[in-house]
């Protein structure tokens, strides 16, 4: 419906310009709503009476049709701008008519047949048309001055997961400004649309269980309650930690001013400042017509917090959660709220925090040991076919782990490169998840394909191929270890040979320590035979034993991009080209790919601040780490994808003056709720 608002907006007597970001939200059905302005000129298309709409005994909420009359929300705003109009704000005009400001002729439906004539072309109904508007990159002189929009459709008939059914080399390039269609490329007309069998992924659509013994409910139960507490709404206290948290539409979630409380004296220390994802790049490896430009900025161009799905109790997070809300603006400037979009929990998955136990050589009977329960603030955000879910964890040892999860999934959304809004930017485990976005093949099977070299990825399924892509998070580290004035310190192995006669050893490695100066001292490229560790340091506290207080990056694993430094998805997306960066710290410079993303050339990246080489040490700076995966499909990711997981640590270095949980209490049976299974008679 959002094409249809599009054409009317020029019906308001007052025209207001607002300025937002191209996004895939807010979330409906199809995009049967579009084919107005691709010019479709269908019975389907020009009637007011579509068999597939159901009548209404009452004035819809929204226009179905771009010639319909005003709707009561439509008439409501105009009197709202009026009101808000300053002559008018001590006395309200009469208005003698106010009526709909038809869309100009060309913009509805005499257009373009050759988009229709493609769909029905591949037997595809419009009430089955799903098109998505990814976002398109910035490839060239060809696209200077131009806001464009690339237009992808599928078939969602018999299935709700339509990525899975792509109509293959059909693509539509959008003016936003101008709302017409500059240029449509159609070279797939004799691929087949891959079937809609065992696409279905939901629950209530799979017609016998896996075969699997089955597992039983599990959960982790609290019978005094959570530990934690959220006070004021945002500033969350548990065990040694105190941070403050909230949602953000670009960045997803937010944890700023994060201190933990030493653990001999109870003064609360500051670790980091702020913390969050800055941006994602997801390139697609296929230089086809009509998926080279498949090479996404998540955060930028779509946000991360816009995208962000209510989180489902007792799956996304466990019982005892807290669950915080996102408030965000709408594209017509309009507060909106995403519910429950971050949750605060606690987890104890049979994890030790430390133990060590002694053989009886000498009497002893010692066997001691920890849990570990530690504290996790997490966000999912649903950008298109991926899901990804962040967990910020907060350990009682001082250790901050990152996670950023992917999953692939998809859902029904109405397609954004239509929208009349204008586009401007106004401005960790990670889990992943979600659908593939395949590609459409005229093969069955890969015993078909007379060339195998020339795909650009492995069969899944019938009909479609998995494309290779990569996905890379680069994360916003402000780190003020005891206070703002931080150096960034590299600590490598080095590899010493003993001198003749000195031992019977030949070699041995020792750390050496080097202090950055500058922002190119600071630009690392992680190497498995170069072991290294990355330490934040404050050089004017030191422990008692003389070493400064710090915190070091553990990175997990890891993945790098592979791509050419001079192709413009990697140009965009140059803070890839290091997993760690240090800057000196800049209000305005949050944004690793920019503050203005959408058709960027990326002009504005860390890779360009970085570039002007200023001092670091001993000064405020930031760290910036990016971690990575290299996804190569195979068959268990269809129809959707087992979550996939990477992550990193921050993690304390001669920050405390001993172990910090040595006199943490152990788990007594007494302590814990008694649970048994149900009786069975």
């Amino acid at each position: 419906m959002e094409a249809t608002r599009c054409l009317r907006l020029s019906s308001f007597i007052l025209l207001l310009g607002f300025f937002v970001a191209v996004s895939w939200y807010p979330l409906i059905d199809h995009l049967i709503s579009q084919p107005e302005l691709l010019g479709c000129t269908t019975p389907w298309c020009t009637s007011k009476n579509h068999t597939h709409i159901p009548k209404l005994n009452k004035p819809p909420d929204t226009p179905l049709h771009p010639l319909d009359p005003l709707t009561i929300q439509e008439i409501n705003k105009v009197r709202a701008i009026l009101s808000n109009y300053e002559p008018f704000s001590l006395s309200f005009p009469s208005i003698h008519s106010l009526s709909l400001d038809e869309p100009v002729k060309t913009q509805i439906t005499l257009s373009s047949m050759e988009f229709n004539k493609s769909i029905m072309a591949r037997g595809v109904e419009f009430s089955d048309l799903s098109c998505v508007t990814p976002s398109p990159g910035w490839y060239g002189p060809h696209e200077e001055g131009r806001r464009i929009i690339k237009v992808l459709c599928f078939s969602s008939q018999g299935t709700p997961n339509f990525y899975m059914r792509p109509i293959e080399g059909l693509t539509v390039t959008v003016d936003l400004d101008s709302k017409e269609v500059v240029k449509i490329t159609d070279r797939g007309r004799a691929i087949s649309v891959p079937t809609a069998t065992n696409t279905d992924y939901r629950y209530t659509a799979q017609d016998r269980p896996p075969e699997m013994d089955p597992i039983n409910p599990i959960s982790m139960e609290q019978a005094k309650g959570p530990s934690f507490r959220v006070e004021d709404g945002h500033i969350v206290k548990w065990a040694n930690w105190e941070f403050h948290l909230k949602a953000d539409q670009r960045a997803g979630m937010i944890i700023s001013r994060a201190v933990v409380r030493d653990s001999e004296t109870g003064e609360p220390r500051s670790v980091m400042y702020k913390g969050f994802a800055s941006e994602l790049l997801v390139p697609y490896m296929d230089p086809d017509e009509g998926r080279y430009f498949r090479t996404y900025m998540d955060a930028g161009e779509f946000g991360l917090g816009a995208t962000a799905m209510s989180l489902v109790p007792l799956n996304d997070c466990p019982r005892n959660s807290y669950y915080m809300d996102g408030l965000f603006v709408a594209a017509d400037g309009r507060p909106f709220v995403q519910p429950s979009m971050i949750c605060v929990f606690e987890r104890y998955a049979g994890d030790i925090g430390w133990r060590h136990s002694e053989l009886p050589i000498n009497g002893f009977q010692i066997r001691e040991s920890r849990p570990k329960v530690t504290l996790v603030a997490r966000m999912a955000a649903s950008v298109g076919n991926y899901d990804y879910i962040f967990d910020w964890e907060f350990q009682t040892d001082g250790l901050i782990r990152v996670k950023s999860n992917l999953v692939v999934k998809t859902f029904k959304f109405t397609s954004s490169a239509l929208r009349c809004n204008e586009i401007r930017y106004l401005r960790s485990i990670g889990r992943l998840s979600g659908m593939l976005m395949v590609k459409g093949s005229p093969y069955e099977n890969a015993y078909q394909v007379p060339n195998r070299e020339d795909m650009s990825g492995p069969m899944v399924s019938e009909n479609a191929i998995g494309v290779v892509h990569d996905h890379f998070m680069t994360f916003h580290l402000d780190m003020d270890i005891d206070g703002y004035n931080n150096s960034f310190a590299k600590v490598n192995l080095v590899k010493e040979e003993t001198l003749p006669g000195q031992s019977p050893r030949k070699s041995y490695l020792k750390a050496k320590r080097h202090v950055a100066k500058t922002e190119s001292d600071a630009q690392i490229k992680l190497k498995l035979y170069d072991p290294s560790e990355f330490h934040i340091v404050n050089p004017s506290r030191l422990s008692r034993l003389g070493n400064p207080t710090g915190y070091k990056i553990v990175p997990g694993g890891n993945a790098a991009s592979l791509l050419d430094l001079h192709d413009p998805p990697q140009i965009r997306g140059a803070f890839t080209n290091n997993q760690i960066w240090v800057t000196p710290y800049n209000r305005s410079a949050q944004w690793a790919g920019g503050l203005l993303v959408y058709q960027s050339k990326g002009e504005d990246t860390l890779a360009v601040w970085s570039a002007m080489n200023r001092r670091i040490e001993n000064k405020d700076i930031v760290m910036w780490y990016t971690l990575g995966f290299h996804h190569i499909p195979c068959q268990e990711d269809f129809p959707v994808m087992p979550t996939v997981t990477a992550s990193f640590d921050l993690k304390p270095v001669n920050f405390f003056e001993s172990n910090p949980i040595l006199r943490a209490k152990p788990n007594f049976e007494n302590d814990l709720p008694i649970c048994r299974p149900a009786s069975s008679y």
